[in-house]
């Protein structure tokens, strides 16, 4: 029994928490065996028919068996096969997640650069918001071992001008060292992956110290420097030919620059409210995307000259750092003129481009087609807009169903559009690079994809949430309800175009650590190459806000069908200890 506390005189009991295997999980079990022991030919038969894999062997399910002879203490372990229990253990295993660990690195790593979502964060360098945090390399550090493939440094002179340190300008933010960060990167940017990180720099320096940081770089990364031929690549190498390099993306420094201030300009374009943290939904696409004013559209195209990030504090009549210069392996473009021309593909040269969101959510309105073919051979870079100064973020699918390769997120935050990112990123072996889908790519003159259109679907996805449990293993028994145990519920659907994007959410079970919903939900997918499965926990508080209790987003295309174990994240998206979910996946 489990025992609350209400008052100094009376003390509630409730059932302890119950390992005893779902309905529908019996179900299973007595259809693939005999006398209550699963065998390896009942299990062989069950991987193939429920598991979907096809190439099971009697060998693979013996060892499946074998496998589970430590738990021969906790006499769910028979010598012929499984029993229920041991069964029931199996599923909630490790080796029975969602999503094949062993898979790693599948897709072909020998295109362009252009030609993937790349894992891209805004601001490496801050540990909180974006006026007053610290300056750091632990987010940095933190973001290379998550997989995350293009760091950005804002870099300045130090107040002697005489060094160059790293911070948010025009902030209070406490600065770091370049050569810190520089080092840091060195150290870790290959730890989870061997594929290329791209460091952006927003560059505020003079001529003198951009020789001194090409210094820096030069020294630390050496051979692990990939540097071009030319000022501008006519085609960008791909993660297969750069493994193990580190590329330098900026502006090219020009002898005659204008000084101008654009930072003012950029705020005025940039209306709106600062999202709260975890709580906020992702903003809805299905209105979002054709739901801005005539006025507004004029407004983005007329007051273009947002905030560039590539764009420092140049003074005119500057002197070109040469070593500087020749350091640059994916030359930014500053955008001139009207949007259209921004979009315009130059077939000898591949660039990189960089806008804010908001002008961004305006562009794909009425230049939709242009971004998708710029995007074919050149990278897009998309940042959070000034106001967000608690370091939030935008909704990441409306980039990546355009093309964009460098949706540009908060790594230090949390909430719900930096779990999309996680989940994105979980494909493709964590790798930090996810192929785009052929329709991204395809070369067909006048046919581009287009999100705002309703398409036929594809296939559906029937989703079963069977129970979930270990939250009592990581929990005091009082963190959800002071005088009872929890009330659990979970919200299941899909992030991806408008049409396909949607929520559900099962009831809530009453004090129960153990919650069994045996629910089930169908999703028509007509994009499902872009298709997020988003799953999070709660815990159903009448009076105040419901709690948190846990989340994970997984890339619909590398789900493995069956009865799976969905291990579930904090807020941060680290990894719970115990928390996991029972579910069930089925493509029709």
């Amino acid at each position: 029994m489990t025992t609350y506390r209400v008052c100094f005189c009376f003390r509630r009991r409730f059932q302890p928490a119950s390992d005893e295997p779902p309905a529908g999980v019996k179900e299973v079990f007595q259809k693939y065996s005999e006398g209550g022991v699963m065998g390896a030919e009942q299990l062989q038969r069950f991987l193939v028919e429920v598991q979907g894999e096809a190439k099971a062997t009697r060998e693979a399910a013996q060892a499946v068996i074998d496998g589970m002879r430590e738990l021969k203490h906790f006499n769910v372990f028979q010598k012929k096969g499984l029993s229920l229990d041991a069964f029931y253990r199996y599923l909630f295993g490790d080796d029975n997640t969602a999503l094949l660990r062993s898979l790693g690195v599948h897709q072909d790593m020998r295109a362009p650069l252009s030609h993937y979502f790349i894992y891209t964060g805004h601001n490496s360098y801050l540990t909180g918001n974006q006026l007053s945090s610290e300056c750091s390399d632990i987010p940095i550090i933190k973001a290379l071992q998550r997989g995350v493939r293009a760091i950005e440094l804002d870099i300045w002179p130090n107040s002697t001008k005489d060094d160059v340190e790293v911070r948010h300008g025009g902030t209070l933010t406490t600065p770091v060292e370049l050569l810190k960060c520089l080092q840091s990167i060195k150290e870790h940017a290959f730890s989870v992956s061997p594929y290329p990180v791209i460091i952006t720099l927003e560059d505020h320096l003079t001529p003198n110290l951009q020789a001194k940081v090409a210094e820096m770089i030069t020294n630390t990364y050496g051979e692990m420097l990939f540097t071009a031929k030319s000022e501008f690549l006519e085609e960008l190498p791909s993660p297969e030919a750069l493994k193990m390099k580190i590329l330098i993306s900026t502006k090219p420094p020009k002898e005659y620059l204008e000084s101008k201030t654009i930072k003012e300009e950029d705020q005025a374009v940039e209306k709106g409210t600062e999202d709260e943290a975890w709580g906020t939904e992702v903003p809805d696409l299905k209105g979002g995307i054709g739901a801005i004013s005539k006025v507004d559209l004029v407004h983005s195209e007329h007051h273009h000259e947002e905030e560039d990030p590539d764009e420092g504090d140049k003074k005119p009549h500057q002197i070109v750092a040469p070593k500087y210069k020749h350091l640059i392996a994916i030359a930014a473009k500053k955008r001139k003129g009207e949007l259209s021309d921004a979009f315009k593909v130059d077939p000898d040269k591949a660039t990189r481009l960089s806008l804010s969101e908001l002008v961004f959510e305006k562009a794909v309105i009425s230049h939709g087609a242009e971004i998708i073919r710029f995007t074919r051979k050149n990278l897009l870079r998309i940042y959070p807009k000034g106001m967000r100064i608690t370091s939030s973020n935008y909704n990441p699918l409306l980039g990546w169903m355009h093309g964009a390769q460098m949706v540009a997120l908060n790594m230090q935050g949390y909430g719900r559009a930096l779990w999309l990112v996680h989940g994105m990123f979980r494909a493709n072996g964590g790798c930090g690079y996810v192929k785009k889908p052929d329709f991204l790519l395809d070369d067909v003159p006048d046919h581009f994809f287009d999100p705002k259109v309703a398409l036929p679907v594809k296939k559906t996805l029937k989703v079963k949430v069977y129970v979930g449990d270990g939250w009592r293993f990581d929990f005091h028994h009082t963190h959800f309800d002071t005088y009872s145990p929890p009330d659990f519920y979970t919200r299941v659907g899909i992030g991806g175009v408008p049409a396909d994007t949607v929520m559900r959410r099962t009831r809530a079970v009453e004090d129960n650590w153990t919650p069994v919903w045996d629910e089930e939900f169908e999703f028509p997918l007509t994009v499902p190459e872009l298709a997020l499965l988003r799953i999070e926990v709660h815990e159903y508080d009448m009076s105040e806000k419901d709690d948190f209790a846990g989340q994970t987003c997984l890339p619909v295309w590398e789900l493995r069908p069956g009865i799976r174990c969905v291990p579930l994240c904090d807020r941060k998206g680290e990894s719970l200890k115990s928390v996991k979910l029972l579910m069930h996946f089925e493509f029709l």
